[in-house]
């Protein structure tokens, strides 16, 4: 007689084990897959239930009070890891909220992705008036680098992967991916969804640059009297801090670092020339770019900034950035990381450093302008002005140099770039190359979420405005992260007039003596009002030993700053009025 074998009962994992897959779980899954662990963005129709199960699924959502901080918190993360942030956001209303935040990525060569929620197809392409009906791909497109639509969900692994390798490919920076509201609903065979996800190998290949490029930029620099090496906030994107050191210091070429790119080597190294920055502009014939552009920032590269005739070597990914504002003697093409690996390399032994008139000149306006600055930062005046207050912060970034500062406003934002030294990459987030304002507590909260080193967010009262309310956040999921608001009543200063003699106040000024510290003891923060430098040290020591939610309201003398700060050349009317 033959045994009969049973069939062993179905385990629970397998009973538990889904049939089908929906398109919410396939579009966390292919987000996971990717190493994607956190989202920002705003939960509402229709991605409200997508925010609920990635964050059940083990991803961080970020859930913030406007859609425009959520993608500013996106591209600053994908800036500081090199992954494309994520930012989340509803159909119509809040996919325009998160289209400055996209834009803005994009012009500044972050790695972002703008997913939302969208009407659907059929009713959107009829004008039939559904609701929230926008072509949300068609008015995206001018505004980023890629934009992608995903109608069915066998598609959604195909359009993630895309998205992804968009962004960070080349160039970085803002894609969209449009996701009408019925493709979340949408199932498919529990195997096959798996099956059809991609995860996205290899997304920023290396570009290696030409041997004859590298040669012909290496014998340009051998040629020059005075050289200088420019740091653009692609260099610190391309996380090559080592070979970027070592070419600096092996060349003994002055360096000037623009904004972002401080901290790649100290402020306070030797070689660095941004005490001298108008001089090494003007007197310099050989410049090397490495990951900056030649845009307004740099006054395109002509006119009195750059003094007499100079010849430049760009090292971009890009080819098309070549030749855009000046000739570029000496272009190479490539990622950062590799070309300056192949300058390096080119070099050899018995590299002649720059000529002793070159650097002692520098170093002579250095020690000069930095004495000037000095005495300055020692001043206590009461009020205080930018200076003193500054020299607060500046003290307590020297105190913590893994602290991220973040920066933005006018008269502050310029002051601070000067005066703030930075001693590690990646550690100073600002306005960047469009320089708009509301880019401080989106991100504060990305770079407190992503890196969990103190921040401390440097805003001008103006500037702090725009996105002030995302202070709740930060106290909701307690964020390490102290706002510094430099309050002196108005944008620029509070002292204009109403040029009617009416009751309304000018434009420019704000409600007098205002408490913004009040706003961050309402949602359980803690909040102090310093009125001498004296208790804005105070205030920040605590806050960074403490790593509590804080804001200091620094009170400024209302006559200090200048209107437009450093780019008055830009507003006609301050122009002429000087």
């Amino acid at each position: 007689m033959s045994a009969v074998l049973a069939t062993p009962p179905a385990t629970s994992q397998e009973q538990e084990e889904p049939t089908t897959i929906d398109g919410f779980h396939l579009v966390i899954d292919a987000l996971k897959l990717n190493g994607i662990d956190t989202i920002f963005g705003l939960p509402g129709i229709p991605i409200t239930d997508l925010t609920r199960m990635a964050q059940a699924e083990g991803i961080r959502v970020i859930s913030f009070r406007h859609e425009q901080h959520a993608g500013n918190a996106a591209a600053a993360a994908g800036f500081l890891t090199q992954k494309p942030g994520i930012c989340l956001t509803v159909s119509a209303p809040g996919f325009l909220n998160g289209l400055t935040a996209l834009a803005n990525a994009t012009t500044n060569c972050f790695p972002m992705i703008l997913i939302s929620g969208s009407s659907e197809r059929e009713i959107v392409d009829l004008q039939q008036g559904d609701y929230e009906e926008m072509d949300q791909l068609a008015i995206a497109k001018p505004l980023c680098k890629a934009a992608f639509r995903v109608l069915h969900a066998q598609d959604i692994g195909v359009g993630i992967a895309r998205a992804i390798r968009a962004a960070l490919s080349g160039r970085p920076g803002g894609v969209y991916l449009d996701l009408p509201a019925k493709l979340f609903a949408q199932t498919m065979e529990a195997a096959a969804g798996k099956k059809s996800l991609i995860r996205v190998v290899d997304p920023a290949p290396r570009q290696i640059p030409a041997t004859d490029a590298v040669r012909r930029a290496l014998d340009l620099l051998k040629g020059a009297k005075k050289p200088l090496i420019l740091l653009g906030k692609g260099a610190a994107y391309a996380q090559a801090d080592a070979d970027i050191r070592a070419l600096v210091e092996q060349t003994g070429i002055p360096y000037l670092p623009m904004s972002m790119a401080k901290g790649l080597l100290p402020d306070t190294h030797a070689q660095s020339a941004a005490a001298a920055r108008s001089y090494v502009l003007q007197e310099a014939d050989v410049v090397m770019l490495i990951g900056a552009r030649l845009n307004w920032l740099l006054s395109h590269g002509k006119g009195k900034t750059w003094g007499g005739p100079k010849q430049f070597i760009q090292i971009d990914i890009a080819p098309t950035e070549i030749d855009s504002n000046v000739a570029i003697a000496a272009p190479v093409i490539g990622d950062i990381g590799s070309c300056v690996s192949a300058l390096l390399a080119g070099m050899g032994s018995g590299w002649a450093k720059p000529p002793a008139e070159w650097t002692a000149a520098i170093d002579e306006r250095k020690d000069k302008n930095l004495s000037k600055m000095a005495v300055t930062l020692a001043a206590r005046p009461s009020p205080m002005n930018f200076q003193s207050a500054l020299s607060v912060i500046r003290d307590a970034v020297k105190a913590r140099p893994d602290a991220i500062v973040v920066n933005e406003g006018a008269n502050t934002l310029d002051f601070a770039r000067s005066i703030v030294d930075m001693y590690e990459p990646r550690k100073r987030l600002d306005v960047g190359t469009w320089g708009i304002m509301g880019i401080g507590m989106g991100f504060s909260v990305a770079a407190a979420v992503v890196t969990g080193k103190p921040v401390i967010a440097i805003e001008g009262d103006s500037a702090f405005g725009f996105s002030g309310m995302e202070v709740e956040t930060i106290c909701r999921y307690n964020l390490p992260v102290c706002v510094v608001v430099f309050n002196n009543n108005g944008v620029y200063r509070g002292t204009d007039v109403n040029g009617s003699g009416g009751a309304d106040v000018a434009p420019t000024v704000f409600v007098k003596n205002a408490r913004y510290d009040k706003l961050m003891e309402a949602f359980g923060g803690v909040g102090v009002n310093a009125t001498t430098a004296d208790e804005l040290q105070r205030g920040l020591a605590e806050a960074i030993a403490s790593g509590r939610p804080t804001l200091i309201n620094a009170v400024i003398d209302e006559t200090a700053g200048t209107e437009s700060g450093r780019i008055t050349s830009l507003n006609p009317s301050a122009a002429k009025k000087k």
